[in-house]
């Protein structure tokens, strides 16, 4: 017990420069870099009932290493699949890795988000049991006996419990397109194009000029099929034909096929830019995922601990009474016991303490505050010291 209660004190004594560290802002702003590190280091002791959270720290530790691996090996898996394809097809398999990547971290977000909307509704709930378990009769009753230390302080601001930070921007990945209409509407007009070129180059060559008279005449383009027949030696319109559809058909495909093959290479050159900003969104989504879970256990230890002052103060409550009941005068200045004093400045201690903590915001900009953390340190540590002086 005595090496209990010497635990106890050297903790109260860090806490007590934690305080000084953030309750004085001009003081603070003073501090060296090396010194807030030391600060951050020692600002939540460790205690014994806190061991299996290290190790449960440590097992979250080789289930992230083994997440890094299997992303690795994923990430492989997609250079080597790429690797056999073509652009058009690799450029779809990027678009929808990215979007699978935009898919689970917005998932994880939102999971997270409504797992800390119901420890906020929890944190609520356990603050509202224990003002009417015990803190608000332990306050009326401090103030009936006439205990001089409820009139210090101001008057309580409601605190915000929790405030978001700016939302990540959200992205967007677009499907990619194959080129492929562009490219059928681009091979009509040059195979048009192809088409009306040979026709002058055949009725060029024939000596026959083109007129509305003579335009829409069948003779007249048997003679210019026959004029591109000649090209091969035959002056045979049914080859002048083969030579002029070959001709046409082969510059559609062509140009559909560059058409393509640049859409292609473009798709894949902006898959890839998706692909990198999707990352980078999972990234950010990530840090922001972990901020809120860091408040999510904060939470957790906050409820944790309202749920023991409760019970305590319920006590508390009930010995406040007694004090009342026998030793309270008629006198404006009643004669307590010594013992009967040291209850009233406890639960006054109490009260106040549990109070700092639930006045005090428990994020900042959407990460979890310093303030908050140490008042949370503080009132565990009161209640502590409380529980120790009760056996």
């Amino acid at each position: 017990m005595s090496e209990h209660k010497e635990q106890n004190e050297e903790l109260e004594v860090k806490g007590e420069n934690l305080e000084e560290a953030l309750l004085n802002p001009e003081e603070n702003e003073k501090v060296t870099e090396p010194e807030n590190e030391t600060i951050e280091e020692t600002e939540v002791p460790e205690k014994d009932e806190e061991v299996p959270a290290d190790v449960e720290k440590t097992e979250k530790t080789e289930v992230s290493d083994e997440t890094e691996e299997a992303e690795e090996v994923t990430e492989e898996d997609l250079d080597s699949q790429i690797a056999n394809l073509n652009n058009e097809d690799a450029a779809v398999l990027l678009v929808k890795k990215a979007k699978h990547i935009v898919h689970d971290a917005e998932a994880q977000m939102e999971e997270c988000k409504l797992l800390l909307s119901d420890d906020l509704k929890d944190l609520e709930a356990a603050k509202e049991s224990l003002e009417k378990g015990g803190m608000d009769e332990c306050e009326e009753m401090l103030e009936t006996l006439g205990y001089s230390g409820t009139k210090e302080g101001g008057e309580e601001e409601e605190a915000v419990v929790f405030e978001t930070k700016e939302e990540v921007p959200p992205v967007h990945i677009r499907d990619v397109s194959s080129g492929k209409f562009t490219g059928f509407l681009l091979a009509l007009v040059f195979g048009a194009a192809t088409f009306i070129g040979l026709i002058y180059f055949a009725a060029s060559k024939i000596g026959t000029t083109l007129n509305p008279n003579n335009i829409l005449s069948v003779e007249t383009y048997k003679n210019l099929l026959a004029g591109l027949g000649s090209l091969v030696g035959m002056d045979n319109p049914m080859v002048g034909g083969a030579i002029l559809a070959i001709a046409v058909l082969l510059v559609m495909f062509i140009v559909y096929k560059i058409r393509v093959s640049i859409k292609a290479a473009g798709n894949f050159a902006f898959a890839k830019e998706q692909l990198k900003k999707a990352e980078e969104y999972a990234e950010l989504k990530g840090t922001c995922k972990d901020e809120m879970d860091s408040i999510d256990a904060h939470i957790k230890d906050a409820i944790e601990t309202l749920k023991n002052y409760e019970v305590i103060l319920h006590e508390q409550k009930g010995k406040l009474k007694r004090i009342h009941h026998l030793e309270k005068s008629d006198d404006e200045s009643a004669d307590y016991h010594a013992k009967s004093l040291k209850e009233m400045e406890d639960t006054y201690e109490l009260i106040k303490t549990i109070k700092e903590f639930l006045n005090t915001p428990m994020s900042e900009e959407g990460k979890l505050s310093g303030k908050s953390t140490l008042f949370l340190y503080r009132a565990k540590n009161r209640l502590d010291k409380m529980i120790e002086s009760l056996y």
